[in-house]
């Protein structure tokens, strides 16, 4: 149920995504992108990286993912889904250009000892020889596909390179080789490459290896810090030709990357980031477009402050000519549509069960109609039953013993009966009237009797189901229980079983004299007639009736039983739907908890609202029953019985349809997010928000949470330089306040992507000016990097001579 809860609201999510994205735009990079993966860990970042390019980027099928790894298994890691060009050994395919993987298994295969894992890899790297022709020939394919995709760009004459690896992944010793290796291939095709390093610290999944994983991450940063230093040179023989011959690869003394962005999943504040890793993959994606971005005519035209990477590098130096790191941080505002489509679906099923709930019907009377027990259906039934009082004349032709009135005047009713007729009568009554009664009786199929009935009552009357069934079958519901009926007609016929057979009792015993009947004077044989009807009626006439009144008590008792029957059938697809309600409860709340703080607030309130005026403008068009008709619910007793994924798909169905199709759905991200916000408030309410006000909290929650994903011993270090950048409508209400706010005041620069949209508004603050020792990771980790390499580990290739100094 979870999973299919989540693929609706996905489903929705994405839908709303594709359908408010219509008429946004869609970014283009100006410049071909490489995106470079270097270790095993970095793999897990190629399948969110290819959605969030896809989503955001309309030139994205030109885009190149390299992965290098340590073997063919970690190489298909974090990319299923996708086709893949796979280049281990000769083996080449270029169908499918998306993403090129190469396994160093020469290279790392039997490097077990962490002891000297890192160092050995580095080594083997030079010594072996066929990993290089390996990644000579895979990088050589990506330039040619990059040339074939030459017309998705709007200039060729660079290109952007994005190494991406984790700074604890054993095999970024080789971020030098690979990436300079890279390089210089591309150059062939390109006039320039521009080349950033992201650098990825994961600190919360180190419960086992924290020791080793952080002194493994110092050793990559403190090479790190060497590769940027200014004098920075490097030079080894990488290229490879078709025959085997080695060219040498040479950078000359400059900082290896242009830039070196360090993203943990801990934040400025020591928070860990919402979602962990896979903010970190979007971000750089954010970065990648915000510094290789197709400028429209328009913007070109325009006065917006704009990002200017030789501006933003430049402010991070240092007097010296030391580089500075670079860390960033992004938050989204957008409609919560995850939470939406379960907040609408809770509520949704929450209408429907209240409407169910409240069905009720005033008397008695009409709740035994329901069932087909009330009196009227009971006496049609017992015509059925009991054979027809008017058959008692056929017992005045049963024979007769010859006796004189004068004999019998002076007898009890019974010893007349015993004289004239033996045990004729009784026979005869047994026979064609209780015997007929029993058999018939036995014919009643309760059961199938009540069960249909219930079953075209709540097909004709939609608004009775279940609810009403469990609850009037209940004993335990006193007031208005149909049992509580049945059992207190069941109490009549016993008391009047009681009478009528005292009553009969009392006649028997009554004299013949007494009886009243038309006597002759010398008229014996008529007189003996007369008694002999009269006897009739006074005795079996009253057996009759007592048999009618037995016969309706059993035919009650049957029904009583059923009804218990059924009041447990109903009472499972009552406690089916509150246990549903739990669950729809849960994953709505849990949901809004898992949004932002203030992007999610009033979505329970505000859509309750909004779910419940729907829903009343469709039964005000298609009638008040529309929701348990055909093709809404139908018979929800016949789709719970289906069990819970049919009845939830149903509902899902109705609400993707109906409901989250309606016109309060439409709104832009800034009007939905208003009309939320005063939910709880009435239109004249001076506390209402007023639309500044919104504003001014929407980028406030902005700020807050585009904080960056670095945790520095210092907040306000001394080379701490800033820009941030709103990706969104420039024409846009918000965006026009939010570049205007504190214009004159703010000490950083704010920039605008421009990017036609209603769907919501992206901030990305980029920080940068800090260094290796302004890390807390640095701090931390740099104790038991000490401690390792006092304990005889062996984390670099290089002379420690030539390693920068631990600061």
């Amino acid at each position: 149920m979870r999973e299919l809860l989540d693929l609706y609201a996905s489903d929705y999510s994405a839908a709303e995504q594709k359908l408010s994205g219509l008429e946004d735009d869609q970014s283009s990079i100006h410049y071909p992108t490489v995106f470079l993966y270097i270790g095993d860990e970095a793999g897990h970042a190629i399948e969110p990286m290819i959605q969030s390019n896809e989503l955001k980027w309309d030139n994205n099928a030109g885009v190149i993912y390299f992965h290098v790894s340590s073997s063919e298994a970690n190489a298909a890691s974090g990319s299923a889904g996708y086709k893949l060009s796979s280049y281990h050994g000769a083996n080449l395919n270029r169908s499918v250009p998306k993403v090129t993987r190469v396994a160093l298994t020469d290279v790392v295969d039997g490097k077990t000892d962490n002891r000297t894992k890192r160092k050995d890899i580095g080594t083997a790297f030079h010594k072996e020889g066929r990993h290089l022709a390996d990644l000579n020939r895979a990088l050589r394919q990506v330039s040619d596909t990059i040339a074939d995709y030459g017309r998705l760009y709007a200039s060729f004459d660079r290109l952007h390179l994005a190494v991406i690896t984790r700074v604890d992944d054993p095999l970024n010793v080789l971020v030098p080789e690979i990436s300079l290796l890279a390089q210089s291939i591309f150059l062939q095709l390109f006039k320039s490459v521009q080349m950033d390093l992201y650098a990825l610290i994961n600190e919360r999944e180190q419960s086992e290896t924290f020791g080793l994983a952080s002194a493994a991450g110092i050793s990559f940063l403190r090479e790190l810090d060497g590769m940027q230093r200014p004098d920075y040179s490097f030079s080894a023989r990488l290229q490879v030709t078709g025959d085997g011959l080695s060219i040498p690869v040479t950078h000359k003394a400059s900082p290896l990357f242009d830039l070196v962005y360090v993203l943990s999943d801990r934040n400025e504040r020591g928070i860990t980031t919402l979602n962990g890793m896979q903010d970190n993959y979007e971000i750089i994606c954010n970065i990648l477009l915000l510094k290789n971005r197709r400028r429209k005519e328009t913007q070109v035209q325009s006065s917006d402050v704009s990002y200017n990477n030789s501006s933003f590098k430049n402010s991070l130096m240092t007097e010296s000519g030391r580089q500075g790191f670079v860390s960033a941080g992004l938050s989204k505002v957008k409609r919560p549509n995850h939470s939406i489509a379960l907040t609408v679906l809770y509520h949704f099923f929450k209408q429907i069960k209240e409407r169910l709930e409240i069905a009720d019907l005033q008397g008695s009377k009409e709740k035994l109609s329901f069932f087909g027990l009330d009196s009227a259906a009971m006496d049609t039934r017992m015509l059925d039953l009991v054979p027809s009082e008017d058959s008692l004349i056929d017992m005045s032709g049963l024979l007769t013993n010859n006796i004189r009135y004068d004999q019998l005047r002076r007898m009890s009713l019974r010893e007349a009966e015993e004289a004239l007729f033996g045990d004729g009568c009784t026979i005869f009554f047994r026979k064609h009237f209780t015997s007929s009664a029993e058999v018939n009786l036995g014919y009643v199929k309760a059961s199938d009797e009540l069960r249909a009935t219930v079953n075209r009552n709540m097909k004709d009357q939609p608004l009775y189901s279940f609810f009403q069934v469990a609850k009037w079958t209940d004993e335990k519901n006193e007031t208005d229980s149909v049992m509580t009926a049945v059992r207190a007609r069941m109490r009549d016929l016993v008391r009047e079983i009681d009478i009528a057979q005292d009553e009969l009792g009392r006649i028997r015993e009554q004299r013949v004299d007494d009886l009243k009947f038309q006597r002759l004077p010398f008229m014996d044989k008529q007189n003996v007639r007369s008694f002999i009807r009269a006897f009739f009626d006074a005795v079996y006439r009253l057996e009759w009736q007592l048999l009618r009144l037995e016969t309706e008590l059993a035919l009650y008792r049957k029904f009583a039983a059923e009804l218990e029957r059924l009041h447990e059938k109903y009472r499972i697809r009552v406690e089916q739907m509150a246990l549903l309600e739990e669950t729809l409860n849960a994953a709505a709340q849990h949901s809004i908890r898992s949004a932002d703080d203030y992007i999610g607030q009033n979505i329970f309130e505000y859509y309750e609202r909004v779910t419940a005026a729907v829903m009343k403008d469709i039964e005000e068009k298609r009638g008040a029953s529309i929701f348990f008709e055909e093709p809404f619910l139908g018979n929800m007793t016949e789709l719970l019985q289906q069990g819970d994924s049919a009845f939830l798909e149903r509902l899902m169905e109705i609400c993707r349809k109906y409901i989250l199709t309606a016109e309060p759905f439409a709104q832009t991200f800034e009007e939905e997010l208003l009309l939320r916000a005063n939910v709880s408030v009435a239109y004249s309410n001076r506390k209402a928000l007023s639309r500044d006000e919104l504003f001014h909290r929407l980028y406030r929650t902005l700020e807050e949470h585009a904080v960056v994903h670095i945790r520095l011993l210092d907040y306000t270090h001394e080379h701490r330089y800033e820009e941030k950048y709103l990706f969104g409508d420039r024409e846009s209400e918000f965006i026009r306040y939010a570049l205007g706010v504190d214009e004159s005041s703010r000490i950083y620069k704010l920039g605008c992507v421009h990017e036609k949209r209603s769907s919501g508004v992206e901030k990305l603050n980029i920080m940068g000016g800090f260094h290796l020792e302004d890390l807390m990771y640095y701090r931390n980790g740099k104790v038991y990097y000490e401690t390792y390499l006092q304990n005889g580990y062996e984390f670099h290739t290089l002379d420690p001579a030539l390693l920068p100094d631990l600061r």
